[in-house]
């Protein structure tokens, strides 16, 4: 078992770490324990925890980004205050992102709020989402309009949970390792060119890598006053198509292959205003497009995307903010960018 710490949050990672939550559980003498999942984790993860947890209480949401929403998040109050929640209580979130956001905000702000634990079993909860204590819901057709920030009381992650991942989802979160190589690392950037998704053997030292990318930024910045806006690459027009998709496509696209997009489109921008390289811009595109398939926009309006935009959150005053590479493993941020130099990065996109 490895443990790393980011601003007194544990964060475990190994096969063996279950006992180490139960004995934090019983450190903590909390008056109840619940437990989050959706119908994937109560059917795959819930039996590889029973063991360890005793006398817990299961609130089930449905799972998928269209849930993450103010109707779910009064349902999990509901329950809470239904089975008696108090102020020492802890909940923990088995599951993936969405789990986790929905979670971890319903448990901050119920009663004031009461702990939450992260467990996370998903490639991109692992690596991304469970990590920095970003938290909240969708409102209103835009991406996480409606959180806070707030810290789990610890983080354990058992790579055995990957096995009951379809590859799609692996796929999905390798959109953040591919981002986390792009801001921060390029000699990991590198490795993942050398690297096959399918190959798991790997899969632990991948995911030691994002943990230590993600918490080295996150403990210099943990309010995205700056250096945390690195992480945002990929973001500003990947979470513009995400919420486009979850309103108009009947299968809707998944958050990595969002960002998967949006890490083309702004590799693109990056080229045009802060010098990224053509050979750079290219072995992004190549990378990505390997393994996340084309998603048309031609039935899309730019319009549309950059509406989306203008309400995004990493915004400051009137313009769309982005951040960018100046190099693959160095990221600039504070970039404001014109509605045609968007234009432009989308169909940049759309003719590859």
């Amino acid at each position: 078992m490895k443990e790393y710490n980011l601003k007194k949050v544990s964060i475990y990672l190994g096969n063996d770490i279950f006992e180490t939550l139960l004995e934090n559980l019983i450190v903590g003498s909390y008056s109840q324990v619940f437990v989050l999942v959706d119908e994937n984790t109560e059917k795959y993860c819930v039996h590889l925890l029973d063991k360890y947890l005793f006398d817990t209480k299961v609130i089930k949401i449905s799972s998928g980004e269209q849930h993450k929403n103010i109707e779910t998040t009064q349902f999990i109050w509901n329950e809470f205050q239904r089975l008696n929640a108090d102020r020492h209580s802890v909940l923990i979130n088995l599951g993936g992102g969405v789990i986790g956001d929905i979670g971890g905000f319903c448990a901050s702000t119920f009663k004031r709020g009461f702990d939450f634990i992260n467990v996370p079993t998903t490639l991109l909860a692992m690596i991304d989402s469970s990590i920095g204590g970003k938290l909240g819901i969708d409102f209103n057709g835009y991406k996480n309009a409606i959180g806070l920030i707030k810290n789990p009381k610890a983080v354990y992650i058992n790579p055995d949970f990957l096995n009951t991942l379809p590859k799609d989802e692996i796929v999905n979160g390798y959109a953040e390792i591919l981002k986390h190589a792009l801001i921060a690392n390029e000699d990991f950037w590198e490795k993942l060119l050398a690297t096959n998704i399918d190959d798991r053997q790997k899969i632990s030292s991948i995911i030691t890598e994002n943990i230590k990318i993600k918490t080295k930024i996150v403990a210099k910045d943990p309010y995205e006053e700056s250096t945390r806006k690195t992480l945002n690459f990929g973001h500003t027009i990947g979470h513009a198509i995400e919420s486009y998709s979850l309103k108009h496509d009947s299968k809707p696209l998944k958050h990595g292959e969002c960002v998967a997009i949006g890490m083309i489109c702004e590799a693109f921008l990056s080229r045009e205003m802060i010098d990224l390289s053509n050979k750079e811009l290219k072995s992004i595109s190549d990378q990505v497009l390997k393994y996340f398939p084309k998603y048309s926009l031609r039935s899309v309006l730019s319009p549309d995307l950059i509406k989306l935009m203008y309400h995004d959150k990493k915004n400051m005053g009137e313009g769309i903010n982005f951040t960018l590479l100046k190099r693959i493993g160095k990221a600039s941020i504070n970039h404001i960018c014109s509605e045609h130099q968007i234009a432009r990065a989308l169909n940049y996109y759309d003719s590859l």
